[in-house]
């Protein structure tokens, strides 16, 4: 996951993803870095959309956020 993080961190930055940047930033954090992976992730990443990929994956995951709490309220609803 570090190296998924090490690439949103750069987006947001607005560096380049590249293998010395996403190397440089796995190394800065204290991670066992593997090279072969991070060739892979600069590979995956080359024809996607990160700013998409991003905000698509933010409203999947707000509903999902919001159920636990729903839920709850409805819990102390039946107590009442």
């Amino acid at each position: 996951m570090e190296y998924i993080y090490a690439a949103m961190i750069l987006h947001t930055t607005e560096q380049d993803i590249n293998e010395e940047n996403v190397t440089k930033i796995l190394e800065a954090a204290g991670a066992d870095v593997d090279e072969s992976r991070v060739k892979a992730l600069i590979a995956a990443l080359e024809d996607v959309d990160i700013e998409e990929a991003m905000e698509t994956t933010a409203m999947a995951a707000a509903p999902a956020a919001a159920a636990p709490a729903a839920e709850a309220a409805a819990e102390e609803e039946e107590v009442e």
